[in-house]
């Protein structure tokens, strides 16, 4: 072997080892990101000593909650505009301020509705224009493996409430809540800033162009936003992701009062399987990205509604749940949630392609934004007006089926990859 092919080969070496290497830090970085912005699911922390703070009840206590889901779900294309424009990690900087800056002015708020604009607009805003990002980046790094990847990144914000939700109690306990609104604003800030260092798009050369070809369908041309949602499958897409989130956190909203309510449950025990629910959801996400890859977006769709159906029916038929109803039923919920938050990014690119993936995405995900408020409010209704967590699980049972129905007549691709 000559001297120039000896050269060709170590920089060819040395370009893939890089490649490996960088793509592996994004996928790390990403998953720290997300266990900072997955705080969110931590909220039922603050609602008690809220409550006692500003003397208001439990539904003026979730408006921030509520808020902070709406403006995270819908500024999710302004983040993908702002991503065509400028590099990731500008795009993660301008969020990480609103994160940071939101926390931090919470920590002074003198009332509900002012705590509302801080955490829920501001801070929901900055998570929902950094969210698109990672995933963004992640996908253009691993074309050979998209949806795995991109679940795992994802992992972080399932499991946040297992690492963020003791901290934020252990400062509540200790300094009251707005002073723990503040400590973890300066935390998260100086965190995010950080962490937003290693995202960058790869160069030519820097990717496995073989591997994204045969993960590729070959009826999967990049399709810009205009012509994205005036397709079938952005329209099956969409709904079914919103089926899907409405089923999940109707569940997530009501999984303590549940074991309370109709097994009896010791709270302590309740919160103990709550955390299991949580790792459940969080292994989800790398799982149904990699059922994703193997099988494609209508078979797994398939499985989840199955999963849903089932959960459904193990309720309704078991006339008085026993634990491991209860804990099988919840299990299966929790994890479908979490396998839509990775089916719905892996199938975005696996759709309509990786150019404009960000700004695709974004519309995509405002269905989890429509899913959240129809999901919480209609759990709500259903309890006051029936009496019972129970009959949920009627329209989570319809919703599944309804899903299939949906997944069959608009996402049904032509082949199937193995």
């Amino acid at each position: 072997m000559n001297e120039k092919s000896m050269t060709k080969k170590y920089n060819s070496q040395k370009s893939v080892d890089f490649s490996e290497k960088s793509r592996c830090v994004t996928v790390f970085a990403g998953i720290l990101m997300f266990l900072c912005l997955g705080t969110v699911y931590s909220w039922s922390v603050f609602r008690k000593p809220l409550e006692e703070l500003f003397q208001i009840g439990s539904t003026e206590s979730g408006l921030p909650y509520m808020m902070f889901l709406a403006c995270y779900s819908f500024l999710m294309p302004a983040g993908g505009l702002l991503l065509e424009k400028h590099s990731p990690r500008k795009v993660i900087l301008l969020g990480s301020l609103l994160v940071g800056g939101g926390w931090i002015l919470s920590g002074y708020a003198g009332n509900i509705i002012h705590l509302s604009l801080t955490y829920g607009l501001m801070a929901g805003s900055g998570v929902g224009i950094i969210y698109g990002v990672p995933m963004a980046v992640v996908a253009r790094w691993f074309p050979d493996k998209t949806g795995f990847a991109v679940g795992l990144t994802l992992l972080g914000f399932g499991l946040s409430p297992l690492i963020t939700a003791p901290v934020a109690r252990a400062l509540i306990d200790a300094y009251t809540p707005l002073p723990s609104f503040r400590i973890l604003g300066i935390l998260f800030l100086i965190l995010l800033i950080l962490l937003s260092l290693p995202f960058r798009f790869p160069k030519e050369g820097q990717t496995l162009p073989m591997a994204d070809q045969r993960n590729r369908r070959s009826d999967s041309p990049e399709t810009d936003t205009h012509h994205m949602i005036r397709s079938r499958r952005f329209v099956g897409l969409w709904l079914c992701f919103a089926i899907s989130t409405m089923a999940g956190l109707m569940s997530i909203g009501m999984t303590s009062s549940a074991g309370e309510e109709m097994l009896k449950m010791d709270p302590h025990k309740v919160a103990w399987l709550v955390s299991l629910f949580a790792l459940g959801n969080g292994a989800g996400r790398p799982f149904f990205g990699w059922l994703t890859d193997r099988l494609g977006t209508y078979l797994t769709a398939l499985i989840t509604y199955s999963m849903m159906i089932l959960s459904s029916l193990l309720m309704l038929l078991s006339g008085e749940p026993s634990t491991l109803i209860y804990v099988l039923s919840f299990g299966l919920l929790w994890m479908t949630l979490g396998g839509w938050l990775a089916i719905a990014p892996a199938s975005t690119s696996l759709f309509f392609g990786r150019k404009f993936y960000s700004k695709n995405y974004g519309f995509v995900f405002t269905a989890y934004g429509v899913g959240a408020i129809l999901g919480v409010l209609l759990s709500g209704f259903i309890r006051d007006s029936f009496g019972s967590y129970l009959y949920v699980f009627y329209p989570v049972l319809l919703l599944g089926i309804l899903g299939m129905l949906l997944a069959a007549s608009l996402l049904k691709e032509k082949k199937v990859v193995w």
